[in-house]
């Protein structure tokens, strides 16, 4: 008997995040991340998406990010800048400002990667070599740069950090690079004025996408936790049976936190997209059977994780059964139960997610794409001759990552990669693309394709353990700091100290604090400057944690926490997961 071989479903899950870089006591923003992702990676996305209208894929945007987005397209609205690169591209006399100032735009203006965003412009590698001249001179602030070398600084930094789609369709851009230096107060705020154009479109545009049907919209937890972690730092040694834990047994009062920032991501996502998320990207795609109970709780329908969990966890629900080959048990969903109910679990595919993510970037962008989708081919006949008798019930693949930390690396932003990629997975006879909404709508009718998993092995995506954010003495100690905070916050909210507005302020900087991005930064495997920069900001949250208590800070909290050491490859934003 010969079976029809079904198609394959993809789910591209893009996961936009950034975390709060606000400092609450002055309202400035510390890191200018979250606007410059926004003109480059998160506008190049929408772009590709509305040229590519038969792709279906879903985004995932954390809260705290599109919290922060709306804060830049308000301060466009009424005038008033709180982030001070953003400032000083608009400032009208550069040679009229502050050490502190010009130190900053010097400090902050090649932060980038330099072979794909400085060496093809001439003039901005020209401005690069000039700084590094006059620093060799031992020069270090630049004290004789003048205000239009650090104008055509500004101006050239913004411009790399335009995307690409932009880029193509903007004259202003296309004016400002073919004059390439000399830039005026008049060119510095066209440029300042189309960044908030970009920034006030993003929501929108976005939401247009989703309304159309063509991408799902799912949510993570509001700020970003390590959700299990929160609740149980044992949770830690499921996959790491011996791992060096704080010496807190736990985090005071952890599952009331996860809900928390899950009831509020589930709030402000409804609010604004008039819909509630059917599904969940847990920060960092961490879970463990306790989090998967309060998802349950939250009638959440679906969420996803990494493939090392799922051997993990096969290896805990079946141990004495060996693990098959991926293509047996990777590329269907699975159900986790609960008292109250269940959930779908999906498991990320970690070799196409991380060839997006690390390797492609290297390929001519039509020799990756069509790479991927020979990957996708051969994954579809290797599921159908292990599983032959499947019938049609078709396979579904998920590649999650960063939707935005891995385009810097590529040429052009991505551009060609991307756009090839949709433009054959549009034509695909075999393939198609779909969200995990319209997977699970497509399951009713056919239930066969899920499969129970009776137990889950606590882990991330990333090497599917806790291991980037606890074990490490620096990671121990921050969450040693957050432990003792947290018991402060939990005595004052008990007194009559703060007024209702008071604990509410409290509570949104409480959240910050517990961002899982901070544990990632610290370690010796990340380099010092971006180390020195979380430490920093990390610290200043638990500063104003206090402040907002009107308590103390410890003496501890003011002490840097980790120093970072030499960069290697597996240090940044990103990481491979295996």
């Amino acid at each position: 008997m010969i079976h029809h071989i079904p198609k394959l479903d993809l789910v591209l899950l893009w996961h936009m995040h950034q975390p709060d870089y606000r400092d609450s006591e002055t309202g400035e923003f510390v890191l200018p991340w979250v606007y410059l992702h926004a003109i480059k990676d998160y506008t190049d996305m929408a772009y590709h998406l509305e040229m590519h209208p038969d792709i279906r894929l879903g985004i995932n945007f954390v809260p705290i990010l599109l919290d922060q987005l709306e804060d830049y397209a308000d301060q466009f609205t009424h005038g008033k800048i709180r982030d001070p690169l953003l400032r000083l591209l608009a400032a009208p006399d550069l040679d009229r400002i502050s050490l502190s100032e010009r130190t900053l735009i010097l400090e902050s203006c090649f932060l980038s990667n330099h072979e794909t965003m400085l060496k093809p412009y001439p003039a901005y590698q020209h401005l690069r070599n000039l700084y590094d001249n006059l620093q060799q001179l031992g020069d270090k602030t630049l004290l004789y740069a003048s205000g239009q070398y650090l104008a055509d600084l500004l101006v050239w930094y913004h411009l790399a950090w335009t995307g690409e789609s932009v880029r193509r369709e903007n004259a202003c851009i296309v004016q400002l690079m073919s004059q390439g230096k000399l830039f005026s107060h008049d060119d510095r705020l066209r440029l300042f004025n189309l960044i908030g154009e970009l920034i006030q479109d993003l929501i929108p545009r976005y939401r247009k996408l989703a309304q159309s049907g063509q991408i799902e919209l799912s949510t993570t937890p509001h700020y970003h936790p390590l959700a299990p972690l929160l609740i149980d730092f044992t949770s830690a040694r499921d996959s790491l049976p011996g791992a060096v834990l704080p010496p807190h047994a736990s985090y005071p009062g952890g599952r009331e936190r996860v809900s928390f920032h899950l009831k509020s991501a589930k709030d402000s996502h409804t609010q604004r997209f008039g819909i509630q998320p059917a599904g969940i990207w847990p920060a960092e795609g961490a879970i463990s059977e306790p989090f998967l109970n309060i998802l349950i709780e939250n009638d959440c329908q679906w969420c996803a994780s990494g493939e090392g969990v799922l051997a993990n966890s096969l290896r805990k629900s079946f141990p004495d059964q060996p693990l098959p080959a991926r293509s047996g048990y990777l590329y269907h969903p699975y159900s986790f139960q609960a008292e109250h109910g269940s959930t779908l679990c999906f498991f990320r595919d970690d070799q196409l997610s991380d060839m997006i993510g690390f390797e492609y970037s290297k390929w001519f962008g039509r020799d990756a794409a069509e790479n991927f989708v020979q990957r996708l081919e051969q994954i579809r006949h290797d599921v159908h001759h292990s599983h032959p008798s499947s019938g049609n019930t078709s396979p579904v693949v998920s590649v999650i990552l960063d939707g935005e930390n891995a385009w810097e690396f590529y040429p052009y932003n991505g551009y060609y990669f991307l756009n090839d990629l949709y433009e054959l997975l549009e034509k695909h006879p075999h393939i198609q693309t779909t969200t995990f909404q319209d997977y699970i709508a497509k399951l009713s009718q056919s239930r066969s394709a899920i499969k129970p998993l009776p137990a889950v092995a606590a882990g991330s995506w990333v090497y599917g353990s806790f291991s980037t954010w606890i074990g490490d003495p620096d990671k121990n100690l921050a969450w040693e700091l957050l432990c003792a905070a947290k018991q402060s916050y939990d005595l004052v909210l008990q007194s009559p100290r703060l007024t209702g507005t008071e604990k509410a302020a409290a509570q949104r900087q409480l959240a910050s604090c517990e961002s899982s991005d901070w544990f990632w930064w610290f370690g010796d495997y990340n380099s010092t400057q971006a180390v020195e920069s979380f430490d920093r900001l990390f610290r200043t949250n638990l500063a104003n944690l206090y402040r907002l208590l009107k308590i103390p800070a410890p003496v501890t909290v003011l002490e840097p926490i980790s120093h970072g050491g030499l960069s290697d490859s597996d240090s940044g934003a990103m990481r491979r997961a295996s």
